[in-house]
């Protein structure tokens, strides 16, 4: 089901489920296509027929996503100052920002013109913005990372919306917290993949952590990315849009091919139920699950195996320079922080009380 000029896609619900109803003319050509939907059926109350409400779906029949902001936050923000997160939000898209990037200024900036009140944005002093940041501080007691993150929203909008680039001079950002990555030991990601039995979820875990991936870079592999004849994986358009190569795992090899022929992938290597690419909720709740069965105590997400990853190859003797082009980061400091988490060094030094 490709061509979708002659059906006409609508939200609804039916028995309390969301759905997408799906209108058009009776033909039994196109009753056959609708069938091969995933999850398709007929509902004799509406007399139409009807799949899941899910994102694959609303991606394929191009239905609106989500809203770049709630409906509960925009009615707190004054009219004057709505136009202005439209201009705000315009920017991002023009420049090619990232949807979690987009979603996340939008969300930050919203805040604070909400905090505002009827004082428009664009005459609003860095005395203004100050209050909104101490408010966010000792009112709602927010932790500095998420104050850093409110400062990078309404930063993009005076110096990339405004064009003030000098505004932000006066403006004080809180000290950072230094945290350590958070990494699982090699026990522990054994015993992990060992609780973990179905194939493509044991798959995700593996290549996640044998190749260093990010979230978004293990959900948006694609079959063509696969080079198992030099055994390397393109990660195209990773985090800054940047491609990087990555070498397969040896050991992955066989499962790959076991896994390709059990579930027949179409385009991207792991797909949802209704096809097209696996969700990051998917991902996030196989890892949480594994975390379950394995017994693993650690308050780690999905992240952790890439971080464990590094952390792995480091304690093994790899060069830091070529860890920092296999996990794309731009700079030798972000990869540098390894160092204080797999120290062996360190760890053999004797305590003075255990020589007592």
């Amino acid at each position: 089901m490709t061509d979708y000029k002659p059906f006409t896609f609508s939200l609804g619900k039916h028995r309390d489920k969301n759905v997408i109803f799906i209108s058009f003319e009776k033909n039994y050509k196109l009753i056959e296509e609708v069938k091969k939907l995933v999850g398709s059926k007929w509902s004799n109350t509406y007399k139409k027929w009807y799949v899941p409400d899910v994102e694959e779906y609303r991606k394929r029949f191009n239905l609106n996503l989500e809203k770049p902001i709630s409906t509960r936050i925009l009615n707190k923000i004054h009219t004057d100052n709505q136009l202005e997160l439209q201009k705000f939000i315009n920017q991002l898209h023009l420049k090619s920002y990232s949807k979690n990037t987009i979603r996340t200024y939008t969300n930050e900036f919203s805040q604070f013109l909400s905090f505002l009140g009827s004082k428009k944005a664009n005459t609003a002093s860095t005395e203004d913005i100050k209050q909104f940041l101490l408010h966010c501080l000792n009112v709602q007691n927010m932790p500095e990372n998420s104050v850093h993150s409110k400062i990078n929203g309404i930063k993009f909008y005076y110096e990339q919306v405004l064009f003030n680039a000098k505004f932000f001079l006066e403006i004080p950002r809180p000290k950072k917290a230094f945290q350590l990555p958070k990494a699982l030991n090699t026990h522990e990601v054994k015993r992990l993949f060992e609780v973990t039995s179905n194939l493509k979820h044991n798959t995700i875990l593996k290549l996640c952590y044998g190749m260093g991936l990010r979230q978004s870079e293990i959900i948006n592999l694609k079959i063509n990315h696969i080079d198992s004849k030099n055994m390397s994986v393109l990660i195209s358009r990773g985090k800054g849009k940047k491609d990087r190569y990555v070498n397969l795992p040896q050991s992955m090899l066989e499962q790959l091919r076991n896994y390709y022929r059990e579930y027949k992938p179409k385009d991207y290597l792991f797909e949802g139920q209704y096809g097209g690419q696996y969700s990051s909720r998917s991902i996030q709740q196989v890892f949480k699950q594994s975390l379950i069965n394995a017994k693993i105590s650690k308050k780690v997400g999905i992240h952790s195996l890439r971080h464990s990853y590094a952390t792995h190859l480091l304690e093994n003797g790899t060069d830091i320079r070529f860890i920092q082009e296999l996990l794309g980061h731009n700079s030798i400091k972000t990869t540098l922080v390894y160092t204080h988490v797999s120290d062996k060094t360190i760890r053999k030094i004797i305590s003075p009380l255990d020589m007592l």
